[in-house]
């Protein structure tokens, strides 16, 4: 390898300030269309309108930016705005013939992605449907997700293990008598890659097995955490509610059905590597299409999981960056107030709460000579 290949393998990482900048443009502007889908969450709204409002909001913010570079930037939607309610887990960003709307009530989980160049910054945020403070189980089951996110960002950094975090988030989702959701990863995040090698399982069982890592400095994560009232082991209860694919880009069929070629093709194209939803894609090619591109492992399905019917769910993602100076959470929103029914009393769960997020100077650094 040449010392310029060189240079520029280093650069695509967090040492490039370069690489920093599109990350952190890239979560503003993530930031942002979570608030203006926030704004329309009322009432009687549809949820396909507002997943195409996330949508549209980035596709529209990221069409600005870069646009005199000396060669062309690729930059849009990383993940495609999923709006999912009450006991429903994840994914769910319906066709556009849904009728599926918000009532009062309703625990609004949002939940997308942007990226500028390939590096990519994704959140996800769960509100309630009401005025006035949240209380009884929905408080407790948001409390135990935004407490478990806390505790993560400080346990996401150099020296701690995968296994720490997993460990971790959930004693405090038993402090409020909730439980983790299985089958939910958390992944580090590299360019154009949205769910890299290093994974942090939120909970191990039987069907789901990770190697233990250890975070390094200038990594990039999404940090994502379900908690749910119920038993925590989501369903998928109908395969027709899945519209979220990305192309496994690893692997290659003949297609048999002409719709099927059709509509990989127009996915190769338009989404090669960032996850998509089926409503952008010509629609009844696109539903006998996508069925062959599945079975044989073209694609690789977000299914729409169900806790059951009355449990209630909440989902907080952010994306961290694994800086020198310290872990810089860069996704997030503000949460509502919510008054769960315990409040956390474990001394090892407030030892976490009370770490520092920003890394002190090691003795004998380029400081201290300095002096």
């Amino acid at each position: 390898m040449s010392d310029d290949e060189s240079k520029e393998e280093k650069e695509l990482d967090l040492s490039s300030a370069d690489v920093v900048t599109k990350y952190k443009l890239a979560a503003e502007i993530v930031n942002k269309a979570l608030q203006a889908v926030l704004a329309e969450c009322k009432a009687g709204t549809k949820v396909v309108e507002l997943c195409d409002r996330g949508d549209s909001y980035i596709k529209t913010q990221t069409a600005s930016v870069y646009k005199n570079a000396k060669k062309k930037i690729d930059k849009g939607v990383a993940f495609p705005t999923c709006v999912s309610l009450n006991n429903t887990v994840c994914h769910f960003s319906p066709l556009a013939g849904d009728e599926t709307a918000l009532s009062e009530g309703d625990i609004v989980k949002i939940d997308l992605g942007c990226h500028i160049d390939g590096f990519v910054a994704v959140v996800a945020h769960t509100h309630v449907l009401q005025e006035g403070p949240v209380t009884g189980r929905a408080a407790d089951v948001l409390a135990a997700a935004n407490t478990a996110a806390e505790v993560a960002l400080r346990l996401v950094r150099p020296g701690k293990k995968t296994r720490d975090v997993s460990e971790a988030i959930q004693k405090v989702a038993a402090a409020y008598d909730c439980k983790v959701a299985e089958g939910v990863l958390s992944h580090q995040m590299k360019q154009f890659v949205i769910d890299g090698n290093k994974v942090i399982l939120s909970v191990s069982n039987p069907e789901t097995r990770v190697d233990e890592s250890e975070f390094e400095e200038n990594e990039v994560y999404a940090i994502d955490i379900v908690t749910s009232t119920g038993e925590g082991k989501p369903k998928l209860l109908d395969e027709r509610q899945t519209t979220v694919y990305k192309r496994a880009v690893d692997k290659s069929y003949h297609l048999k059905m002409k719709a099927s070629r059709f509509i990989f093709s127009e996915i190769s194209q338009k989404f090669p590597l960032m996850p998509f939803t089926a409503r952008q894609l010509e629609e009844k090619r696109a539903r006998l299409g996508l069925v062959e591109c599945v079975n044989h492992e073209l694609l690789q399905p977000y299914p729409v999981l169900h806790e059951k019917t009355g449990d209630l769910v909440a989902h907080i993602k952010f994306t961290v960056l694994l800086m020198p100076n310290g872990s810089d959470r860069i996704t997030g929103h503000s949460v509502q107030d919510v008054q769960p029914s315990s409040t956390v009393d474990d001394p090892e769960i407030k030892s976490w709460l009370a770490m520092g997020i920003k890394s002190k100077k090691k003795g004998g650094g380029k400081k201290k000579k300095g002096l």
